[in-house]
């Protein structure tokens, strides 16, 4: 799976502190006009030909575990797992924690009546996260289908003020930990800028496909050229 979450990155010829300290936080007085949720990022993404994994999105504990049991899941059918996920605008969810002590804001849901007792665990809470120390009210839980990996890469695209425009990166070790990464294996993440008289060409796409580790010439590649390509029409589209 290829994630796109998170904004640390490495620029050719800088180190890696000075890239964590000029992309991890927005520069004073930015606006970020499309700082969604989730759930919503997803419904964008499907509108610009982006697949992503079965969701429902849920705001009281009922309401979630009745997802669970008749949206992903259907009676007298075996159970499919669901993964629950706090909807809060931070990274880090998943090793963050609620003020009422519940730990973690990602959790996976393999029984009937978890979906709600998690959920009620989540639910006007705050959840602390290194992004966010002072903690981020918890207003809604998004219940998305299990997937199985084999492989985990990171793909994005920012806004770059070194480079003056947009920048493509990826790595083949993705995760929820990027940052991390950038510092302990900087050679891992691969960046392209792009510009924006010219915006993103065949060569950049197929070369970053490359870059994080799917073989040139199979279906794989093939098909993250594509992802990459619809994912800088939608960055275009939005106004990202």
């Amino acid at each position: 799976m290829i994630s796109s979450a998170g904004y640390l990155l490495r620029q050719r010829g800088a180190s890696v502190s000075a890239i964590a300290s000029r992309i991890a936080a927005p520069a004073i007085g930015a606006v970020r006009d499309l700082n969604v949720h989730e759930y919503i990022s997803m419904e964008i993404m499907n509108q610009h030909g982006i697949a992503t994994p079965k969701g429902f999105v849920a705001k009281t504990p009922e309401e979630a575990e009745h997802v669970f049991n008749f949206q992903m899941n259907r009676p007298g059918q075996p159970l499919k797992d669901v993964v629950i996920k706090a909807q809060v605008l931070s990274g880090g969810r998943g090793l963050g924690t609620f003020k009422n002590g519940f730990k973690g804001g990602v959790h996976m849901v393999t029984r009937k009546g978890q979906a709600g007792e998690m959920a009620s665990q989540m639910l006007g809470q705050e959840l602390v996260t290194k992004q966010a120390p002072d903690g981020i009210l918890c207003r809604k839980v998004f219940l998305m289908e299990r997937m199985y990996m084999r492989n985990e890469m990171y793909l994005c695209i920012l806004m770059d003020r070194a480079s003056g425009g947009p920048l493509l990166v990826g790595s083949p070790r993705g995760g929820t930990s990027i940052e991390d990464v950038a510092q302990t294996n900087p050679e891992l993440i691969f960046t392209e800028p792009i510009d924006i008289d010219v915006g993103l060409t065949l060569e950049m796409a197929e070369r970053m496909a490359s870059n994080i580790g799917l073989e040139e010439g199979t279906d794989s590649h093939k098909k993250a050229v594509m992802l990459i390509t619809n994912l800088y029409s939608m960055f275009l589209g939005c106004d990202c």
